[in-house]
């Protein structure tokens, strides 16, 4: 049964200079159990779309469809969503999360604040220890400060933080910046460990090589939109779209081959392009990319690219 169904999502953020598209019209779904990853360039949207599915858009609104467990959350009055959803069912570790705990503040008292935030009654102490548990952090590190603890420490806390209340999906959002590669490897093979114990887990980033470890789904994201979406298999063996295979290449291998960069910047997201949002930087454009494109189906899931109309 398929548990998150995300139809027609379109966000916006006001602005003075007018509305940034910062989501259009972007489409998956999940099965239990089953990770996502979410990759492109900045400003892309990545960030947008995970703040859209647990409601957190300062600024911006959201529209279309976000089917969670057979409920459309989008419709739910933001009480209700914030009792009964976010953090229980939805949690998200945020971009730059190192940087969000307090600092006059001790971890078991930041804890203690998320537990008030969503109205929990019960045994506070133990689902704490669990949570640290999760992340092997020892119970000695709810007694230090934020400054006390490493760089991977303070990321765990708040990836504990994230499970404190057992969600059944977690939003990942960037999860490794900032650290160095031996942290880096620690927080991917705990965020795998989590998946291998049932969580669904959307991880956001611009490294496809770390996606590969995880994700079972891939969404691609450009201009806003999701040009791709597929299983992990297709997109890297099989990449359809001019912009995933630029991102592919641009990765280098163990075989020694020269990465190779996608020339132009992104569009602007302060205008909604008629044309195909890639069109400036692609290197097979053809005429009709002056046209935007739709959505023709893939072997598992679809692509927002003319090269592939004959295949609809």
């Amino acid at each position: 049964m398929t548990f998150l169904i995300v139809n027609g999502l379109s966000s916006r953020y006001s602005s003075s200079k007018g509305p940034v598209y910062a989501v259009d019209d972007v489409d998956f779904e999940l099965n239990p159990g089953e990770s996502i990853g979410i990759a492109g360039e900045s400003a892309c949207g990545k960030s947008t779309l995970g703040l859209s599915l647990i409601r957190m858009l300062s600024g911006g609104t959201a529209q279309g469809t976000i089917t969670f467990d057979g409920d459309s959350i989008l419709d739910m009055d933001e009480s209700v969503f914030n009792d009964e959803y976010r953090w229980k069912k939805i949690s998200m570790i945020f971009q730059g999360a190192m940087n969000s705990l307090d600092p006059v503040f001790t971890i078991n008292e930041q804890f203690i604040e998320v537990l008030k935030q969503h109205n929990f009654e019960g045994d506070s102490k133990q689902l704490i220890l669990d949570a640290m548990n999760s992340v092997h952090l020892e119970e000695h590190v709810l007694k230090k400060y934020p400054h006390e603890l490493s760089g991977g420490m303070k990321q765990r806390v708040i990836i504990a933080m994230a499970l404190l209340l057992k969600p059944k999906f977690v939003i990942a959002d960037e999860p490794t910046t900032a650290l160095d590669v031996l942290i880096q490897a620690q927080i991917i093979n705990l965020l795998k460990s989590l998946k291998k114990d049932g969580m669904s887990i959307m991880l956001i980033t611009h490294d496809l090589a770390v996606l590969s470890e995880i994700a079972d789904k891939i969404g691609i994201m450009y201009g806003g939109q999701m040009v791709e979406f597929g299983s992990s298999e297709e997109i890297y063996k099989n990449p359809k779209h001019p912009y995933t295979q630029g991102l592919l290449e641009s990765i280098p291998t163990l075989k020694g081959n020269i990465p190779k960069y996608i020339k132009g910047i992104p569009p602007s997201l302060l205008d909604a392009p008629t044309q195909c949002r890639f069109i400036d930087r692609c290197p097979l454009a053809i005429e009709k990319c002056k046209e935007l494109p739709p959505k023709f189906k893939t072997k598992t899931g679809y692509v927002r690219c003319w090269l592939y109309e004959d295949e609809k």
